[in-house]
C-alpha cells in the first residue's frame, strides 16, 4: 500500500494541505457505484486511468443508493445480512479495503460515503431502505472508524444527496451519531464533509456541527447551466466559522441539462464546455478544489445494467468507454493552473474586474495571490476584459493566455504596472484564463 500523507485543513483554514503543509487541491470524480458495480480488474483500470488524468480524490458510497442492500457487488456479496448494519459481511467490506488500498496505490484519496442519504429513518418514497437511526449509525460509524483508522487515503464524506433537515424531519442527529463514531474511533484525525441535495450546502444546517471540517455544495444538474455556483461558494467563504468549501457535485458531463420534473430537449445535455465553465468559477470564487463527475460513470453504467436518467436522444456510454470524454481530461488543467503559483495565500477578488463581470453564462471571475504575485481571470466568453493591475506587486506585470482545454500558455506581452488594461482573448475557442504575473517574481508559463 502506498504511504499517502493524510490531509488536513490549513492553518488559515481556506484550503486542504498534507501532513507536511504541501498544498493539496481536491480534484474529485464522482464514482459512486464503485464498490458496489466494479470487479477488481475494472477497479484497476479505472484508478489508472483517473491517476494519470491528475485526478486526487474519487467519490464513493459503501451503502449505493442503486438497491445497494439487496443488489450484490460484482463478486455476489451484500454489504450487510438482512440489511442490518451491526452485521456487516465481510467478504463485501473485504472488497471495499482492497480498492481503498488500490486507490492508494495509485496515489488517490477515497472519499468516503459510509451510506448514501436513502438509508436514513424515517422510511419514505426516497429512503426506501431506511436502516439507520442514531443509536444505529454511531455503531455502524464507530465500526468504520476502527476498520480504517489507519488508512490514510480517506477523507470522510457524511450525507449522500440528502438535505440534513427536510419538510419536518431533521436527520442531524443521526448524521452527527455517524460522524461521532467515525471521530470517536480515530482519534479525531478524520477529516469530514457533507454531501448535500442539489441546489444546497452543508452550512445551510451544519454550520454549528463540530465534526465538520468541509463545507461541501452542489451545484447539481436540475437547475439548467451557469447556476450561479460562485454566489453559493461566495456565501459559504465569507461565513464567521471558516471552513474550506468546494462544490461536490457541479453538472456531470453528458448528463440531461434541467432534466427535473421532465426533460425538454431543447435544454440538451450539459457538455465539456458546461463543466469547464462551473469549475472554474467556483475555485476562483474560493473553492479549495471541485469535483467532476460524467453520467455514465458515477452509475458505473455497463453491460447487462440498466441506465439511471436516460431520456430519449442520450448518446450513451459503457462506463469504461465514458473515461475518455474530454471533460475527463480538461479539468487537469485547472488543477494544473492553481498549482504553478503560490496557493495557500490565494483569495478571490473581482474588484480586479475594471469592467462588467456580466452574468449566468457570460459571467467572468477572478482571484489573486493576497500578496500580489498573480491574479487569474477566468473567462466564458472571447470578449474583451478590463482588469486593473492595482492589487498585484512589483513595477511590471507579465500577462498570459491559458487554454483551459490544451493546457497551453501563451504570453501576451510585458506592461507596466498602472491603470488598467483590456486584454482581448483569441477567438478560436470560447473560454480563456487571463493570467497576470508580477515580472519580478519569474514565473514560468502558468500551469507548467
Amino acid at each position: 500500500m502506498a504511504d499517502l500523507q493524510r490531509v488536513q485543513v490549513s492553518d488559515n483554514r481556506r484550503f486542504l494541505v498534507t501532513e507536511d503543509g504541501a498544498p493539496f487541491f481536491w480534484l474529485g470524480d464522482t464514482a459512486w457505484e464503485l464498490f458496489h458495480r466494479l470487479n477488481r480488474e475494472e477497479a484497476r483500470l479505472y484508478f489508472a486511468d483517473r491517476a494519470a488524468k491528475r485526478f486526487t480524490v474519487i467519490q464513493a458510497v459503501i451503502l449505493a443508493e442503486l438497491a445497494g442492500l439487496t443488489d450484490p457487488n460484482a463478486y455476489g456479496d451484500l454489504p450487510l445480512a438482512d440489511g442490518d448494519p451491526a452485521r456487516p459481511v465481510e467478504a463485501y467490506f473485504r472488497l471495499v479495503d482492497e480498492y481503498v488500498q488500490l486507490a492508494a496505490a495509485y496515489g488517490l484519496y477515497v472519499g468516503l460515503l459510509p451510506t448514501w442519504g436513502d438509508k436514513m429513518y424515517p422510511a419514505s418514497a426516497k429512503n426506501s431502505e431506511a436502516i439507520l437511526d442514531a443509536p444505529r449509525a454511531r455503531a455502524y460509524g464507530q465500526w468504520l472508524g476502527e476498520r480504517y483508522r489507519d488508512q490514510t487515503n480517506i477523507l470522510w464524506v457524511i450525507g449522500g444527496d440528502r438535505p440534513a433537515v427536510h419538510e419536518d424531519v431533521d436527520d442531524r442527529p443521526i448524521w452527527r451519531a455517524l460522524a461521532e463514531g467515525i471521530d470517536a474511533a480515530t482519534d479525531g484525525v478524520a477529516l469530514m464533509t457533507y454531501h448535500p441535495s442539489g441546489g444546497h450546502s452543508s452550512s445551510e444546517w451544519l454550520q454549528a456541527e463540530d465534526w465538520l471540517d468541509i463545507h461541501m455544495m452542489q451545484s447539481g444538474h436540475g437547475a439548467g447551466r451557469d447556476v450561479p455556483v460562485w454566489e453559493a461558494i461566495t456565501a459559504d467563504y465569507h461565513l464567521t466559522l471558516v471552513r474550506p468549501v468546494l462544490d461536490g457535485e457541479p453538472n456531470y458531463e453528458d448528463h440531461p441539462a434541467k432534466p427535473w420534473p421532465a426533460w425538454d430537449p431543447q435544454n440538451g445535455f450539459y457538455r465539456d464546455y458546461d463543466v469547464r465553465k462551473q469549475v472554474y468559477r467556483s475555485v476562483f470564487a474560493g473553492g479549495c478544489g471541485v469535483t467532476y463527475g460524467h453520467h455514465d460513470i458515477w452509475q458505473m453504467y455497463g453491460p447487462g445494467k440498466k441506465l439511471q436518467n436516460q431520456p430519449p436522444g442520450y448518446e450513451e456510454y459503457y462506463w469504461f468507454e465514458a473515461l475518455s470524454r474530454p471533460g475527463a481530461s480538461q479539468v487537469r488543467r485547472l488543477r494544473a493552473l492553481m498549482l504553478s503559483r503560490p496557493y495557500l495565500t490565494r483569495v478571490p477578488d473581482q474588484s480586479l474586474l475594471a469592467s462588467d463581470p456580466g452574468e449566468g453564462g457570460a459571467h467572468v471571475r477572478a482571484t489573486r495571490d493576497s500578496e500580489g504575485s498573480y491574479a487569474f481571470v477566468y473567462l466564458p466568453l472571447p470578449l474583451p476584459v478590463t482588469v486593473t493591475l492595482e492589487p498585484l506587486s512589483g513595477e511590471r506585470v507579465v500577462a498570459w493566455w491559458y487554454d483551459p482545454v490544451a493546457g497551453a500558455a501563451t504570453r501576451i506581452g510585458d506592461f507596466a504596472r498602472q491603470g488598467a488594461l483590456t486584454f482581448t482573448p483569441p477567438g478560436h475557442r470560447p473560454d480563456w484564463v487571463l493570467v497576470l504575473d508580477d515580472a519580478a517574481r519569474g514565473f514560468g508559463p502558468p500551469g507548467a
